[in-house]
C-alpha cells in the first residue's frame, strides 16, 4: 500500500509540469503579439484573433483533461492489481495450519495471521498499529498463555528444537523463530498436542513391554536373522550370563561366547529357521561367563515373521535346568511337601488297605468323621471305629467301589460331634502292578452348607428378593403350565398386569427404603385378595396375577377387589402412605396362544390403561398394537440419539465396606447411560435399555458407553476403577474381545482399571462360546464381575466354570436387610460363597448406614448405592477422582 501511495503521489507533479509547459508555449506568442501591437481597448481587437485565442484555449484544456483521465485510469489499475496481490498473500497466510508472525528490523509487527490469534485466544482488536514483538509477548503473558521471559522465549524458539509452550487447556504449541537477512523475523506457532500425546503413548507402551519382559523369570532374547546380532535381552538373561544388556545388543554369539558354545547356539538357530512350524526346542550345555561353570540349558526358539510372512527376527526363551540333576534331594523334598499338603487339605482323606480293610492313612480333616485323632485310627477298620449299623453300610459301599475298580461318588449323612452332616464321598480303587485292587482312597467333603446355599439359590432364581413373590420366570412357567392344562377344553383364565401407582413419588419423597417396605405391604394385600391365586412380581412396580373362571367377569371382579384392597392407607414407619393400582388384562385363549403373548398383551392393555387414567382397568383389544408402533418410534428416536449425541454418562461411586460413609474409601465408579430426549426430556434407562436390547441397538450403544467410560477414566488423576455393563447381545454379535482391546489401546486406560459387569445371560445363551470369550477378555488384564447375582438364573456352575473377579449382590436382597432374616442369611451365604471361591463381593443398593454396617461386619468387600452417592456427571465427583487438585496445580504453575 505504501508503494501504491507513493506511485499516486509521483504522477501528480508530471501532470502539473505538462500544464506549465503548454502555458509557456502559448505565453511567448501572446507576449510577442502584444509587443507588435500597442495596447488598445478590447473592442479594438481583431475578431479573428479573439476566436483563434479561444479555440487555442479549448484545445489546451481538452488536452490537459485527456492527460488527467489517462493518469487517473492508470492509478486505478495499479491499485486494483496491488489489492489482488495483497488479498492473495493474506488469504494464503491466514489458511495455514500454524500461526505466523512477521516483524521488521525494528521488531515492529508487519503481519500476524488468523491462526496465531486463534491459538492464543486473541482478537484483531487486541493488536494495534506499531505493535512490537515484545508487546505481543506481554499481551500473551497477561492473558495467561505465556509463562517464560522474553529472553528465554527468543533464545529457545531460535534453537533447532524450538520452544514448547504449554497452554492452560492442555495444548502444546511448538514455536520456531527465524531471523531474516534484512533484520526482520518470522515466527511459526504449531499445535503439536496430538503428536506429543502419541509420543507419550508410544513411549509408555514400549516401557510397559520392556518392563514385562524384564520381570519374566525366564531368559528372553531376540536377534536379527540376517546377521545373528542380538537386538534385545531381558534382566534374567543378564543375570544368567553375567554381562549387561549393553554388552549383548549389537553383537553375535561368536563375539559373546566361547567357540564351542557359540557353534552350538548357531546350529540351534539354523535348526529353528528350518523347523516346519517355526519353533524349535532343545537342551544343550554351555559355559556361563559369571562362574566359568558348565550348565545345562533348555530353550525354545520361535521365528517371528513380518506382515509379508517373511522371517524377521528370532525369539529365544531358555531356562537353567542344571538343578534337575539333583533328583534324589528334590524327590525327598517333594515327598515331605506332599505329606504336608495331604495333611492340610480341607477335604477328609482316608486310605484303606483292600486285603483287610485297615486304615493306612488319614489326614487331619478326617478326624471329624472318625471322631478321634488320626494317629489313633491308623491300623483300625470301619467296624472298630463306627457303630454296627454305620459300619455295615460303610463296608458295603467300600466293597462296591472295589468291585467296580473305578470311581464311585455319592452323598450321605454322617454323624459327627456337630450333629448329622451331609458329606460328598468319593471312593477310588488303586490297582497294583498285577492289576488287582490294593488300596481304596476315600475323600469326604462336608457339603451341608453348600447344599443349603444351593437350595437358597434355587429359591432366589424363581422368587423376588424383596417381596419373596414368584418372579417373572416363575410366572411364565406357571402360565405355560396353565395353558397346557386348559388346552383342548372350554376353560378360560385371565392374566392381570397390575402397576403400582405412586411408588416413584414415595421413593422421591421418603426414600427407597420406605418404598421397598410399601412394595412388601402391597404384595401381602395382593396375596390376601387373590385368595390363593398366583401372584408374582414382574418388575420394579409391576405385579402379575392368574385368575381362572368365567372371563372376563372373574378377572374384572378380581381387579376391582384388588383396587379396593389397596385403597386404604399404608402405615409405614409412622407415615401414612397411599398407593393405587392400574390394571391390564388379557384372556386365554382369545388373546394369545402362549404365555409370552398373553403377558405381552396384558402389558399392552396396562399401557392403554395408564394412558387413559391411573387407577383404571383395561381389557386387551387388537388395536392396542399401537403400543408396538409407539415402541418402534421410541426405537427410531433411540437410534438417532446415538448419532446426535443425546446420550451421556453418569457415574455412581463404589467404596470399601466400612462402618461409616466417612471410612468407606472410594475405589471406583460404575458408568451408567442416560438419555436426554429433545422432546420427551429424560428417558428412564428402564424404558430405553430393554428396547435397545430387543432391537440390537445395545451393541452400538454399548460400544459408545465403553469407549466414553474408558476415555473418561483415563483422564482421572487418581487410578480408580471404572465398571461398565456388557449386554449378552454384545457377546453374540461382533468381536467383543477385539473391541475392548482396541478401546483400551485407543484411550490409554490400563486394563486392570476396567471392570466388565455381565449377567448370567452371557453364559445362558451359549455357554461354551460365552466362557471362551470371558477367558479371552480376562487374558487382556481386565476384571470380570457377575452382575445382579441372585436375581435370575444364577447358578453355582457358572462360578465354578469361570473364575470371576467379583460377585455383585442384587439390590433387592440388600434393601431387605434388618427386616427380613432370610435376606440377611442369603447375603451372608453369598459373601461366604464368594470368599470361598476367592472372589470379592460388592453389594449394590446400599442406602442406609445400618445396611453398610451389616455388610462391613459380614466381611463384604465393596458397596454401591445412594448412601455413597447417586449416579451423576463425573464433574460432580471431581474431588474424588483427583481432578480438583490437578486444576489447582495447573493454576499455580501456569
Amino acid at each position: 500500500m505504501a508503494e501504491k501511495n507513493w506511485q499516486e503521489g509521483s504522477m501528480l507533479p508530471i501532470a502539473v509540469q505538462a500544464v506549465v509547459c503548454l502555458a509557456s508555449a502559448v505565453a511567448p506568442s501572446r507576449a510577442y503579439a502584444d509587443s507588435l501591437n500597442p495596447p488598445s481597448d478590447l473592442g479594438n481587437l481583431d475578431p479573428n484573433l479573439i476566436w483563434e485565442a479561444l479555440i487555442g484555449g479549448v484545445v489546451v484544456c481538452a488536452f490537459l483533461a485527456a492527460v488527467a483521465l489517462w493518469i487517473h485510469s492508470a492509478l486505478r489499475r495499479s491499485k486494483r492489481s496491488q489489492l489482488r496481490r495483497n488479498a492473495f498473500v493474506s488469504s494464503a497466510m491466514n489458511n495455514l495450519n500454524q500461526g505466523v508472525v512477521m516483524t521488521d528490523a525494528q521488531r515492529r509487527i508487519i503481519f500476524c495471521n488468523d491462526r496465531y490469534i486463534e491459538i492464543y485466544g486473541l482478537t484483531r482488536s487486541d493488536l494495534w498499529t506499531g505493535m512490537t514483538g515484545y508487546d505481543i509477548l506481554e499481551l500473551r503473558r497477561q492473558r495467561g498463555v505465556l509463562a517464560v521471559s522474553d529472553d528465554d522465549f527468543y533464545e529457545k524458539a531460535a534453537s533447532s528444537n524450538g520452544l514448547i509452550t504449554e497452554l492452560p487447556d492442555g495444548r502444546a504449541i511448538l514455536v520456531k523463530y527465524f531471523v531474516l537477512p534484512n533484520g526482520g523475523s518470522v515466527a511459526t506457532h504449531l499445535d503439536v498436542s496430538e503428536q506429543r500425546k502419541l509420543s507419550r503413548q508410544l513411549a509408555s507402551t514400549k516401557q510397559f513391554l520392556e518392563t514385562v519382559l524384564d520381570n519374566v523369570p525366564a531368559c528372553v532374547a531376540a536377534k536379527n536373522i540376517e546377521d545373528g546380532r542380538y537386538i534385545f535381552a531381558n534382566r534374567a538373561y543378564e543375570r544368567f550370563w553375567g554381562f549387561s544388556r549393553d554388552q549383548v545388543v549389537g553383537k553375535n554369539a561368536r563375539e559373546l561366547f566361547d567357540p564351542k558354545s557359540a557353534a552350538s547356539i548357531e546350529a540351534t538357530d539354523r535348526a529353528a529357521l528350518l523347523a516346519p512350524e517355526g519353533q524349535y526346542r532343545n537342551e544343550f550345555e554351555v559355559e556361563v561367563q559369571r562362574d566359568q561353570a558348565r550348565r545345562m540349558v533348555a530353550s525354545i526358539r520361535i521365528v517371528v515373521r513380518n506382515e509379508s510372512n517373511k522371517p524377521e527376527f528370532l525369539l529365544v526363551v531358555f531356562e537353567d535346568i542344571t538343578d534337575r540333576q539333583s533328583l534324589s534331594v528334590e524327590l525327598e523334598n517333594t515327598k515331605k511337601f506332599l505329606e504336608l499338603v495331604v495333611d492340610n487339605i480341607p477335604v477328609a482323606l482316608i486310605v484303606e488297605q483292600v486285603k483287610d480293610g485297615r486304615y493306612l492313612l488319614a489326614n487331619r480333616s478326617a478326624e471329624t468323621i472318625l471322631n478321634r485323632r488320626r494317629e489313633e485310627a491308623t491300623g483300625l477298620t470301619a467296624s472298630d471305629i463306627f457303630n454296627a449299623k454305620e459300619a455295615k453300610l460303610i463296608i458295603a459301599r467300600d466293597e462296591a467301589a472295589i468291585k467296580k475298580r473305578g470311581m464311585i461318588t455319592e452323598e450321605h449323612p454322617i454323624s459327627t460331634k456337630d450333629g448329622l452332616r451331609l458329606f460328598l464321598t468319593r471312593r477310588a480303587t488303586v490297582l497294583n502292578d498285577a492289576g488287582e485292587p490294593q488300596y481304596l482312597i476315600k475323600t469326604h467333603e462336608d457339603v451341608t452348607n453348600r447344599r443349603q446355599t444351593e437350595s437358597r439359590m434355587a429359591h432366589m432364581a424363581y422368587h423376588d428378593g424383596l417381596t419373596d413373590l414368584p418372579n417373572r420366570a416363575a410366572f411364565l412357567q406357571a402360565l405355560n403350565q396353565m395353558i397346557e392344562a386348559c388346552e383342548g377344553t372350554d376353560e378360560e383364565f385371565a392374566v392381570l398386569c397390575v402397576d403400582l401407582d405412586g411408588l416413584k413419588e414415595v421413593n422421591d419423597v421418603f426414600g427407597h427404603a420406605l418404598g421397598d417396605k410399601l412394595l412388601i405391604e402391597v404384595a401381602l394385600r395382593l396375596q390376601d385378595t387373590a385368595r390363593g391365586g398366583l401372584v408374582a412380581r414382574l418388575s420394579g412396580d409391576e405385579f402379575g396375577l392368574i385368575i381362572d373362571g368365567k372371563q372376563p367377569d372373574a378377572g374384572l371382579a378380581l381387579a376391582q377387589q384388588l383396587g379396593e384392597a389397596l385403597a386404604p392407607e399404608f402405615h409405614i414407619d409412622g407415615r401414612a402412605v397411599r398407593a393405587g393400582i392400574t390394571t391390564g388384562m388379557s384372556i386365554f385363549p382369545h388373546n394369545g396362544p402362549d404365555g409370552a403373548s398373553l403377558l405381552a398383551n396384558a402389558g399392552a392393555a396396562l399401557f392403554r390403561a395408564k394412558q387413559k387414567s391411573r387407577g383404571t382397568i383395561s381389557l386387551y383389544q387388537p388395536e392396542m398394537d399401537q403400543q408396538i408402533r409407539d415402541r418402534r418410534v421410541l426405537h427410531q428416536d433411540l437410534s438417532m440419539a446415538i448419532k446426535n449425541g443425546e446420550l451421556s454418562l453418569a457415574f455412581q461411586p463404589q467404596g470399601i465396606a466400612r462402618n461409616s460413609v466417612a471410612e468407606s474409601e472410594i475405589i471406583g465408579f460404575e458408568a451408567l447411560a442416560r438419555w436426554a430426549h429433545p422432546v420427551r426430556g429424560q428417558v428412564s434407562p428402564a424404558e430405553f435399555i430393554p428396547i435397545a436390547e430387543e432391537s440390537g441397538l445395545i451393541v452400538e450403544m454399548g460400544e459408545w458407553i465403553l469407549r466414553q467410560a474408558c476415555r473418561e477414566a483415563a483422564s482421572w488423576p487418581k487410578p480408580l476403577q471404572v465398571a461398565v455393563n456388557l449386554s449378552p447381545a454384545q457377546f453374540m454379535h461382533g468381536d467383543v474381545v477385539g473391541l475392548v482391546h482396541s478401546i483400551l489401546i485407543e484411550t490409554g486406560l490400563a486394563p486392570g482399571r476396567l471392570e466388565l459387569e455381565i449377567t448370567e445371560g452371557v453364559l445362558i445363551e451359549d455357554f461354551d462360546r460365552g466362557l471362551a470369550l470371558l477367558r479371552r477378555l480376562k487374558a487382556l488384564g481386565v476384571r470380570i464381575s457377575m452382575d445382579d447375582f441372585g436375581s435370575g438364573y444364577s447358578s453355582l456352575s457358572y462360578l465354578q466354570a469361570f473364575p470371576f473377579d467379583k460377585i455383585k449382590i442384587d439390590r433387592a436382597f440388600i434393601m431387605n436387610l434388618g427386616r427380613n432374616p432370610q435376606s440377611a442369611a442369603i447375603v451372608r451365604a453369598v459373601i461366604d460363597l464368594g470368599h470361598g471361591l476367592e472372589m470379592s463381593i460388592i453389594a449394590e443398593g446400599v442406602e442406609t448406614i445400618e445396611q453398610l454396617a451389616f455388610l462391613a461386619r459380614e466381611g463384604c468387600d465393596g458397596v454401591q448405592g445412594y448412601l455413597l452417592g447417586k449416579p451423576l456427571p463425573i464433574g460432580k465427583y471431581a474431588g474424588l477422582v483427583g481432578r480438583v487438585e490437578a486444576m489447582e496445580l495447573a493454576l499455580k504453575t501456569g
